[in-house]
């Protein structure tokens, strides 16, 4: 999907690791939400309070998902999901574009 339709967008930037990392809240009409944002190369570390599906719509990067022992790379367009109440870490290596998921269980 490349447009969202009927949604409404929260205006103020959520800003991580000093404005590496920026996402806008996109509110769909049954609750759901995401975010869209881009990530700057550098490396991170963040908690997952619901479960996360993460869309990587360009760039290039390493995730660590929880109770992994090795990275799963991504190079261009990839997707990852984060179980809730997890954290994971990210190595990213050029400018990253992605969409965020967030599923209540």
């Amino acid at each position: 999907m490349s447009q969202f339709d009927n949604v409404s967008v929260v205006r103020q930037a959520n800003v991580y690791f000093g404005g590496n990392v920026t996402s806008r809240v996109v509110l769909f009409a049954d609750g759901t939400k995401k975010t869209l944002g881009i990530m700057m190369p550098g490396e991170y570390e963040f908690g997952a309070d619901d479960k996360e599906v993460m869309e990587i719509l360009s760039g290039h990067l390493k995730v660590l998902l929880p109770g992994k022992t090795e990275w799963l790379e991504i190079n261009g367009i990839g997707v990852f999901t984060v179980p809730a109440n997890t954290k994971f870490k990210l190595v990213v290596t050029t400018v990253t574009d992605y969409c965020c998921s967030y599923i209540a269980e």
